[in-house]
Order: C-alpha cells, then structure tokens, then sequence
C-alpha cells in the first residue's frame, strides 16, 4: 500500500499569540482609538466605538491588560477616575497598526465596510 507523505503546517506560536491579540473583534479598533487619541476614561472609549456594548468593551479591556497591551490606571486623589492607555507593548504596535490600515485601504472595497 502507497504511503501519503502528509505535511503538517505549524505557525509560529508568537505568530498565532499575536493574531488572537489583534483578531479579535474589537480589539484592533480600541488600540487605534488609544494610538490615536491617548489616555481614554471608559465612557470616552465607548463614545468612539459606539458599536460594541459596553460588556463586551469592559472584556476586551481586561484581556488587553492581561496580554500586557493596556494599562488602567486608577487616579489616587479621585478613586472614580479611571483612564486606558497603551502600555510601551501596546504603543509599539503603532507602525504594525498603520501598515494594516494601509492595506485596507489600497485593498478593502467600500463596499465591505458597510
């Protein structure tokens, strides 16, 4: 019997770490947003992507912080004020975040973004 030579595709594990981080929906639009504009209170941030809901942010939020992306910081003279900022990780993927927008733009029709 004939013996199949099978080759099995392994990604990188960085690689596949890196787009679970920027894969997943909505995290992309929430380091731009904070690329783009700095520091962010919560209700700052859910202004600027008013398509997810607020859940859905607040976890984004969180797994971001684990992967060491953002940072909340909790202001000491007013506990209730509370901003997201990019960490060094995070504002390092600033050249990563123009090239992909770069490509959306030259290959992304109008019409998918509807």
């Amino acid at each position: 019997m004939e013996q199949t030579k099978t080759t099995e595709f392994m990604l990188c594990p960085k690689f596949e770490k890196t787009f679970s981080i920027l894969g997943k929906k909505w995290n992309g639009l929430i380091i731009d947003v904070l690329l783009e504009t700095g520091p962010q209170r919560f209700g700052e941030l859910a202004s600027k992507i008013p398509m997810v809901s607020d859940r859905v942010l607040v976890e984004r939020l969180k797994q971001l912080e684990e992967d060491g992306i953002v940072r909340r910081d909790v202001n000491c003279s007013e506990k209730t004020r509370i901003e997201y900022q990019l960490t060094e990780k995070g504002k390092d993927l600033q050249s990563a975040m123009a090239l992909l927008q770069n490509w959306g733009e030259k290959w992304v029709a109008a019409e998918e973004c509807r």
